[in-house]
């Protein structure tokens, strides 16, 4: 019998893909769907709302697999398998609000109630949804939330929610979060929120009463109450998304015709009086969740818009004073700045390395750029000894000098301006923050400067803005009305060094509110105009469309885009910076000339790299 040396291939697994095979084939059978496609990621799951399609995403098991880390791991699979086996996405789809706040606390309900059914009937399944439930709010601070701007408010009613549907109290983490809100939510929608355990296994009934939970929080909307025409099969109302793409190739004549029949169709419904639920939705004018007031805001009405063309053309803020510029140090303390970076480290040590190669591939093109590239047979420069044997062979040739050309992207900064909207929460603004981050050293390394900015709101609702607005006795048109944060998370003089850990102030929750895309454009664009580099470029990533429901809700239709709409053309036709935008989920290209639209933020720091090197090779 010959022998050999060679080791025998093995037929030995991966420790943990027993593991794996079983939470998958439970994940399949608790959602019924045996041919459900799952894929283990070393990364946080996938978020529970866009599982309505598409594989479903769990964390890869940690190498030391501790008891804990499996009853997590088990509660991210459970959640996500209630989703599919309790939620109708058409339902879901056909009843949710058109705000953006709505939908988001409306989904954060709907998600309390798929996960309540479970934990009600299975107990090994509450223990894991508990599990995973403590985890997320643990990993996110929610423990060191000291005030109601930095509390979502989905999170605490969904809390709320699962309370009232199990019984099970808030986990500890989270305890803060739910104590700053309980107070206000129970005294507005206490009655209905006691009302929701009888609808657990209802979700049309669930998503109705979900609705009328909103309007208590004057949070439904303009006209969003359960029309009958609705429910009984009628047409109903376009979401906001499918309003954006059929607005999108409309004339400007047409938008102003549009925007000012919605706004006078509203306002007479609303003088009127004739529905309550439509009374609940336009409370968008009440005061935030102030119990002192919360018998006026139940009964405030819209006022009148006149006017209305003239409002869009003239766009202008209430008032100023409360806007900030700050930077990103100075909004929390050094030591939390530095967790929070290192939480961002953490969380992305695999996506890192990803982005890292596109970015080298990225500088491999810069510096062959920064080559030097010479220009022979000059009268006068540097002398050229490689032409000397000319004079040699004839002594009568003139001497040969040669000079140094300029390299073009030497002389550059690069402006990247990241949306810090509450949509933005989670996977898209950590992939933002650590692919701005790469970028920006990558830059630095090849000698062009880079600034990082971020923009938002100090507040839900509208802020001291609307309080302002109130006291004043609510004038009409008052434009917006909120109180804009800008935030500087590296200038363009500092060296990235002093400034990487700014960036962990992204993962800080409470940070990501509104987004009023227009006025954040004009201010990135002012400061790169005041910069002497020749070169100028600036990169807008963004996910949506100019939202802040305060000042929606008493202005013209899209008043904040087509605001944005003329800072880009604006840029575009008369400015020398160079214009990009990269959005999420979101066409950006009907706005920007010079945009792509990627549909997963997993794409976010390729399509960086890919913009800022197609514009470096325009002048190669």
């Amino acid at each position: 019998m010959p022998l050999s040396n060679a080791k025998p291939p093995s037929s030995r697994e991966a420790p943990h893909e027993p593991f794996k095979r079983a939470v998958a084939g439970c994940l399949r059978a608790m959602a019924r769907a045996p041919e459900l496609e799952i894929v283990f990621a070393p990364e946080k799951a996938g978020a529970v709302g866009s599982l309505d399609s598409g594989p479903i995403r769990l964390s890869e098991p940690p190498r030391r697999l501790t008891e804990r880390d499996a009853a997590i791991l088990r509660g991210q699979a459970d959640a996500q398998a209630l989703r599919l086996a309790c939620h109708n996405a058409e339902t879901h789809r056909r009843l949710a609000p058109q705000t953006r706040l709505g939908r988001t606390i409306f989904d954060a309900m709907e998600q309390a109630r798929v996960e309540a059914i479970g934990a009600r009937r299975m107990i090994g399944v509450a223990r894991n949804l508990s599990a995973a439930l403590e985890h997320r709010y643990e990993r996110g601070s929610y423990a060191e939330i000291r005030q109601r701007s930095d509390a979502p408010i989905e999170d605490a009613l969904a809390l709320l929610v699962r309370e009232k549907l199990t019984g099970a109290p808030p986990p500890g983490p989270a305890e803060p979060l739910v104590r700053l809100w309980r107070e206000t939510l129970e005294a507005r929608a206490g009655s209905n929120l006691s009302r929701l355990i009888a609808t657990i296994e209802d979700q049309k009934a669930f998503a109705k009463l979900s609705r009328k939970i909103l309007a208590d929080l004057d949070l439904a909307g303009q006209g969003e109450s359960d029309d009958e025409e609705q429910e009984e099969g009628g047409e109903e109302p376009p979401s906001t998304e499918e309003k954006e793409q059929s607005d999108a190739g409309e004339k400007e004549a047409s938008l102003d015709a549009e925007s000012s029949e919605t706004v006078e169709e509203s306002a007479e419904e609303s003088l009127e009086g004739r529905d309550e639920s439509l009374e609940g939705a336009a409370g968008d004018e009440a005061d935030d969740f102030d119990l002192g007031e919360g018998d006026d805001a139940a009964t405030t009405l819209r006022p009148p818009i006149s006017n209305a063309n003239s409002a869009l053309g003239d766009y202008r803020a209430f008032t100023t004073q409360f806007d900030e510029i700050v930077r990103a140090e100075d909004l929390c303390d050094a030591e939390e700045l530095q967790r929070l970076r290192a939480y961002l480290d953490k969380q992305l040590q695999n996506l890192s390395a990803v982005v890292a190669r596109l970015a080298n591939r990225l500088q491999r093109l810069l510096m062959a750029q920064q080559n030097r590239a010479w220009e022979f047979d000059l009268e006068e420069g540097a002398l050229d000894p490689a032409r000397l044997s000319r004079v040699i062979v004839d002594p009568q040739s003139p001497l040969s000098f040669k000079r140094e050309k300029d390299s073009d992207f030497r002389d550059t900064v690069v402006t990247l301006l990241i949306d810090n909207s509450g949509s933005m929460r989670g996977r898209p603004i950590t992939i933002a923050a650590t692919s701005a981050d790469i970028l920006a050293r990558t830059l630095e390394r090849c000698g062009v400067k880079v600034e990082i900015l971020g923009f938002t709101t100090k507040a839900w609702k509208g802020g001291m803005s609307r309080e302002l607005w109130l006291k004043a006795g609510k004038p009409l048109n008052p434009g917006r009305l909120n109180d804009l944060r800008h935030i500087i998370y590296k200038s363009a003089d500092a060296p990235w060094r002093r400034t990487r850990k700014n960036l962990g102030l992204m993962m800080r929750e409470g940070l990501l509110k509104e987004n009023i895309d227009g006025e954040a454009l004009d201010w990135a664009h002012r400061r790169l105009m005041g910069r002497p580099e020749q070169r100028k470029i600036l990169m807008m990533i963004s996910d949506g469309a100019p939202v802040d429901d305060s000042t929606l809700s008493v202005n013209p239709g899209h008043y904040l885009e087509r605001h944005l709409r003329r800072k880009i053309e604006e840029i575009e036709t008369t400015s020398p910076v160079q214009l990009i935008a990269i959005g999420i989920g979101h066409d950006v290209t009907r706005y920007y000339r010079r945009a792509v639209t990627i549909t997963d933020a997993e794409e976010l720091g390729g399509a960086m790299t890919d913009k800022l090197a197609e514009l470096f090779r325009e002048t190669s």
